[in-house]
């Protein structure tokens, strides 16, 4: 299977047992947290590439 896919699957399963036991969440709970975190992903790629 898609690493991808197994890597969304599984984080689903996460979340949701995060979320049973009534934990805090262990990423950022907003979309403009995501969205920094797709930000240095993207950048690192960039860099990696160029350089």
């Amino acid at each position: 299977m898609n690493q991808a896919f197994l890597a969304a699957i599984s984080g689903l399963i996460v979340g949701g047992l995060f979320s049973f036991l009534k934990l805090p969440i262990p990423a950022p709970p907003t979309l403009s947290g995501v969205m920094g975190i797709v930000g240095i992903y993207v950048g690192f790629m960039i860099t990696k590439t160029i350089f």
